[in-house]
């Protein structure tokens, strides 16, 4: 009852992605990658709204006992109930797939969107969002993981990653064929219902987790054209220096045109 109540919460998920596809004009598979004219990121509203919702349903959980929380107890409960000693580490690698994935099919040429410079900042500043905000909510929450092994559970680190790679992969690739975005979502969702098998997490951990994934890297294509004009002129990006956040350090990530 539990395992089929999560995996309609992550549905919503694969509805948003192939609904954006659908009403996408298909011109950008004539631009080649050095060729590309600069393209505009005009997402509807509504392209917010279930990251918005997943968002809204991880803080909800955050206010005390209600129905979300209690969902969180027993689900997990049963988990462990039936699963004792699952222990299948793949969620700790899986997390990236999508990313590499958008890098893999542009070297055998299925051209992505963007140029590779572009994507890059691109997916570096998506990082850097979805990891600050991440994890301050981990310090400021304090919520206890399921597996007692620390305070940083809420929101889930691995699938605010996973769902930001698949993002990602769906921005790049959604023009070409919509099994890319299902394929990307997929591996996003079986990341999140792994941290729930490996007691990592509560649901609203990983429901959160996907919202921010999302949601950064939205932001982050709606954002960057606009930062380009203004601060390049136009001209190309040769090195560009994002922070991040992660396990309590905050770092830098750097990326530079060869």
């Amino acid at each position: 009852m539990k395992s089929t109540l999560i995996f309609f919460v992550f549905v919503a998920v694969f509805s948003n992605s192939i609904a954006q596809v659908t009403t996408q004009e298909k011109d950008s598979l004539l631009r080649q990658d050095t060729t590309r004219r600069e393209i505009k990121y005009k997402p509807k509203a509504s392209a917010y709204i279930v990251p918005g919702v997943f968002i809204s349903y991880g803080l909800i959980s955050l206010t005390g006992d209600n129905v979300i929380r209690r969902l969180d107890y027993t689900t997990n409960a049963e988990l462990q109930e039936d699963h004792p000693s699952f222990a299948f580490k793949m969620d700790n690698y899986l997390r990236y797939a999508p990313a590499v994935a958008v890098y893999g099919l542009d070297l055998v040429g299925v051209k992505a969107k963007h140029s590779v410079v572009d994507r890059s900042i691109m997916l570096l500043s998506s990082y850097a969002m979805v990891t600050v905000s991440v994890g301050s909510l981990k310090g400021l929450s304090n919520r206890l993981r399921p597996n007692g092994a620390n305070a940083h559970s809420f929101p889930s680190g691995h699938t605010s990653l996973a769902f930001m790679t698949a993002e990602f992969l769906h921005q790049e690739y959604k023009d070409r064929s919509v099994w890319y975005s299902i394929g990307g979502y997929a591996i996003a969702t079986g990341t999140g219902i792994l941290r729930l098998y490996n007691n990592a997490h509560w649901v609203s951990d990983v429901v959160a987790g996907a919202g921010f994934g999302i949601l950064s890297t939205k932001l982050t294509y709606l954002a960057y054209p606009y930062i380009k004009r203004k601060l390049f002129k136009g001209k190309p990006v040769d090195m560009l220096i994002s922070p991040n956040y992660q396990h309590g350090k905050l770092g830098f990530n750097l990326i530079k045109r060869l």
